[in-house]
């Protein structure tokens, strides 16, 4: 039978003292791609409707961040955007990659955007959709955030759990097929991530992932924020703090959209991002 590309493109590097997992696909400028942080993801679910389109035109690199995927199945114990941007530093430097524009959904929108202000000069261009980090105006705690903390508490994982948080993703839950599902629940059980959940810091909300109070004013990075209207779990009013204080953002609202634009809306975010990458 032969290997389907995720198999095939799949690959490990030791980076900041951990075995990481990532793809490679594609040739031209490096663009690191960076998923979310919710129970079971990986880099190539997150973004397998985008991969091999951004490919055509650039070197694409997804990786499973720390404690997800197939990575170390290691959490941080202090700042989770430090630890991860770390990471995928320890990546770029084994990679040989000097720069490289970033595609960063939710927690990997944090991540992107912490690399940034750690590492201004290894970062190019910067997509962030949904990016966790910021400061909703209006909402409180969203209930997919609410969802996404609780999943290993209480009774632990559970198929009906993570389904309904996944349902929380997207603005149409018939996007969320039973293969999809599935593959995200059993990397959800593994039980090294049930012993140490690599988001459990997220919900203690330290200073150092807070990132609207960094000093996002001296990054002179383009920026397209992609928020999807109705997204219920970093909700459309955490982008105005960082449109406001990003020099060089420009915003993209999708309506009819969740928290998964590039998963529900992956033709029109695969064309913008060729565009504003290029």
């Amino acid at each position: 039978m032969p290997m389907t590309l995720e198999v095939e493109t799949g690959q490990f590097v030791q980076a900041n003292g951990l075995k990481i997992h990532y793809h490679a696909l594609g040739e031209g400028k490096p663009v690191v791609m960076l998923h979310g942080g919710g129970p079971g993801a990986a880099g190539w679910s997150n973004y397998s409707r985008n991969v091999k389109p951004l490919a055509r035109t650039f070197r694409t690199i997804v990786i499973d961040l720390p404690g997800f995927g197939k990575s170390d199945k290691t959490a941080s114990q202090g700042s989770v955007f430090e630890f991860m941007s770390d990471a995928v530093v320890g990546v770029m430097d084994a990679l040989k990659i000097d720069k490289a524009s970033f595609i960063g959904n939710s927690l990997g929108g944090g991540t992107s955007l912490k690399t940034c202000v750690r590492h201004p000069d290894r970062v190019d261009r910067m997509v962030l959709m949904g990016p966790a980090g910021s400061l909703p105006m209006f909402t409180m705690l969203p209930e997919g955030m609410r969802l996404l903390r609780s999943y290993y508490g209480g009774t632990g994982p559970s198929l009906e759990k993570l389904k309904t948080f996944l349902e929380y993703l997207v603005f149409d839950p018939s996007q969320i097929s039973e293969e999809l599902l599935q593959a995200r629940y059993e990397l959800s059980c593994d039980p090294q991530v049930i012993a140490n959940p690599p988001m459990k810091n997220m919900g203690k909300q330290l200073p150092a992932d807070q990132l609207w109070r960094d000093n996002l004013s001296a990054l002179p990075h383009k920026t397209l924020l992609v928020f999807g209207r109705e997204d219920r779990t970093v909700p459309l009013d955490a982008a105005f703090i960082l449109l406001r204080t990003l020099r060089n953002a420009t915003l993209h609202v999708m309506p009819n959209t969740g928290h998964w634009a590039q998963w529900e809306r992956a033709e029109e975010f695969n064309r913008l991002c060729e565009e504003f990458l290029a």
